[in-house]
């Protein structure tokens, strides 16, 4: 039975570009959608963040061109929390699923590893 499910995700940017932004956008996504077995069809909506440093281009632009174009896409600022990690794309998948909560593959890369050592790849 399919059930409501929320995947996490982060990466860090080397970068405060148009380009970064989507390079990261795009492997992020496409790593999370491969990790759990989902297309943009079992996505109900996508809320992307982004540290107050990154104001290059908004990430949503680059999740349309991986197959996003039909799920609500929304973007906001981080707080900005004196030393917290710099370059921060964050991501919120909210889907339909088979999987149950202990099979969902939260996915963190780059330097953004360090935010969940926990469940890290």
């Amino acid at each position: 039975m399919s059930q409501v499910r929320a995947i996490r995700g982060a990466t860090q940017l080397e970068a405060n570009t148009a380009a970064a932004m989507e390079a990261a956008t795009k492997e992020l996504l496409l790593e999370m959608l491969s990790a759990n077995a989902l297309t943009p069809a079992d996505l109900i909506s996508v809320f992307l963040t982004v540290t107050p440093d990154l104001n290059a281009a908004f990430p949503a632009a680059y999740a349309r061109e991986v197959g996003f174009q039909s799920v609500p896409l929304l973007c906001a600022v981080e707080i900005d929390v004196p030393g917290a990690l710099a370059r921060v794309l964050r991501v919120m998948i909210h889907c339909n699923t088979e999987r149950n909560s202990d099979q969902i593959s939260h996915i963190y890369l780059h330097g953004a590893k360090a935010l969940r050592r926990d469940i890290a790849q």
